[in-house]
């Protein structure tokens, strides 16, 4: 191996983009830059528009995308030092699932019509198409589909069917110009390489993909006929396979070479090697050197994603999903969540007053449970395990004596509560968890690594990297540059974490034992939804003008907990750069 071989990463997040250049021989991070979307999350109305959108809506302009490879990219080069010509291969990562309508030849359809909602990109935490992902269950499960059990029993709002769902049923025009259905994580790699792939990771989980096929056109048929043919907008096929021209490809993977107009955007030479797209989480695995069965990485900022290789395929209720060869080649990729964590924080913060550290010093002063509250983790609904994102956050035991600090406590307590539901649920179903191992922003917070391995019950491993995403696109750049032979061996020599950096405390443990019981007394009594359900509904009644249910006559609760779905629908809070 060339010892001044150099690899670019660029992870595209949820308000920006980064990009990492990183030396191949050992993972050495030379350089970095940092872009800001300028539209950041669009969901309130639309760019140069007073129209509002719905509520849970949440989109993204494509063009900030493409900023990203012309600003930070170049910058990042610039940093490190690293001739452009040294530089092998890039490799890329986007959240998920964001998916956007486009033209054949993947131009967006929000470039031509960019006064209709429908046409811009959906965000991963676009909640709106929770009715549609409702219907799509409740068939599901009366037919006995046989994918259904590899995705917990649930599929989420948050994927392509249920958002395709959506545009076909409220905005059928723009569905019917949409010739491609696809992942923001292709559609960087197409920009990159003009070469139309589709990567196993989005396919699988993201795109109900398993066993070779996609659900049967009968079964789309009968949840709208015009939505039969909806998989043909997906354009792939079996591993290998060309179906209109691309193809299903393997993490790692080689997905073509840098264009001439790719190569003017990013200052790298023309042909540079292009690995196939992936998913920040699924590829942070390998920033982690975490690519083997039991091994769960954490990726913990707005939002938590939980994602373990297995040797084994079981069921595991309210799982995003289980996909081989997922998160890396020959094992079983298991995938579960929850919607908000950083998020919540920052909610918090930017609607009650003070910041994180003040906060933070004052509530690590407190004994486990002096503030004498628990709260439901559920302000953006719930991923994994009950997979409804109609659900609600939760605080229970405020008097007039409850104090900031101590709802501030009681939230970051809610999240490693909910994060251990899940790694119980897994093991539970016969999928051990042998390490736990913590990325993101929020390993910035010391006192909330430490209550989450009190809660947990485990030591917390931690990367070495405060770039994961964008660390484990330039080890998978490397793999298909051709510098390793596969994501392990290129992850063991260029990936980095701490082990046991955090041990529980024997004492804190047991404490929170007792608030752990609490919590799951509370998610077993809302998990129901009745009462959340019933209370979304009448909000968004309320936000489209309607008088509340309980004035018309002839309303019902059960009309109120049907009417409309969605997640948090959340404002973007100003405070992120410390949960990213």
């Amino acid at each position: 191996m060339n010892a001044n071989s150099y690899v670019v990463g660029v992870d595209f997040g949820t308000l920006s983009g980064r990009a990492v250049v990183v030396r191949v021989s050992d993972g050495a991070e030379l350089g970095s830059a940092v872009h800001e979307y300028a539209h950041r999350v669009i969901e309130h109305s639309l760019p140069g528009s007073d129209e509002r959108l719905g509520p849970d809506w949440a989109l993204q302009s494509p063009q900030d995308w493409i900023d990203v490879l012309k600003i930070a990219v170049p910058q990042a080069i610039a940093a490190s030092g690293v001739a452009p010509e040294q530089v092998i291969g890039i490799g890329t990562d986007f959240t998920a699932c964001t998916v956007l309508p486009t033209t054949a030849d993947g131009t967006p359809l929000c470039f031509e019509t960019p006064s209709e909602p429908h046409a811009w990109p959906k965000l991963w935490k676009h909640h709106a198409a929770q009715p549609h992902a409702d219907r799509i269950n409740e068939l599901a499960a009366r037919r006995g589909e046989s994918w259904l059990p590899r995705y917990g029993g649930k599929i989420s709002s948050e994927w392509e069917f249920a958002k395709g769902l959506q545009v076909l049923e409220e905005a059928p025009e723009v569905y019917a110009r949409a010739e491609r259905w696809i992942e923001a994580a292709d559609w960087i790699i197409w920009q990159l390489t003009g070469v139309e792939s589709r990567n196993i990771c989005t396919v699988g989980y993201k795109g109900i993909f398993q066993d070779g096929s996609y659900p049967s056109e009968e079964f789309l048929a009968e949840l709208n006929p015009g939505f039969a043919g909806f998989a043909g907008k997906l354009a792939t096929g079996q591993v290998g396979d060309q179906v209109n021209g691309t193809t299903l490809a393997p993490l790692g993977g080689l997905a073509g070479r840098l264009t001439a107009q790719a190569a003017e955007w990013t200052g790298l030479p023309e042909g540079v090697a292009v690995a196939v797209g992936n998913v920040d989480a699924h590829v942070t695995a390998a920033a982690a050197d975490a690519v083997r069965p039991g091994q769960m990485v954490a990726i913990m900022g707005t939002s938590t994603c939980h994602i373990m290789p297995s040797d084994q395929l079981a069921e595991v209720p309210g799982m995003c999903g289980v996909v081989r060869d997922g998160i890396v080649p020959g094992l079983w990729g298991y995938e579960a969540g929850q919607s908000a964590v950083g998020d919540i924080f920052a909610w918090f913060v930017d609607n009650f007053g003070g910041d994180h550290e003040s906060l933070t010093a004052l509530a690590e002063k407190q004994a486990v449970g002096e503030h004498g509250l628990v709260a439901l983790d559920w302000f953006g609904g719930n991923r994994s395990v009950l997979v409804d994102h109609n659900l609600s956050g939760v605080i229970i035991g405020q008097t007039l004596a409850t104090k900031p600090e101590d709802v501030y406590r009681a939230l970051i307590e809610s999240t490693a509560f909910g994060a251990r539901m899940i790694v119980e649920t897994f093991e539970k179903s016969g999928v051990p968890v042998e390490e736990f191992v913590v990325a993101g922003g929020l390993l910035k917070n010391r006192f909330l690594m430490q209550v989450y391995a009190d809660v947990l019950r485990r030591p917390l491993s931690v990367i070495g990297s405060d770039q994961g995403p964008a660390l484990g696109s330039a080890i998978h750049a490397a793999v298909a540059a051709g510098a390793y032979p596969g994501i392990q061996e290129a992850a063991a020599a260029m990936g980095k974490r701490t082990e046991a950096a955090y041990v529980p405390d024997e004492a804190s443990a047991d404490a929170y034992d007792r608030l752990y019981a609490e919590y799951r007394r509370l998610h077993d009594f809302f998990g129901d939804g009745k009462m959340l359900h019933t209370l979304r509904a009448i909000r968004n009644e309320a936000r489209e003008g309607a008088p509340p249910p309980g004035l018309r006559s002839g309303g019902s609760e059960a009309t109120i907990a049907t009417r409309e779905g969605g997640g948090s629908g959340a404002t973007e809070p100003a405070s992120a750069e410390w949960r990213q």
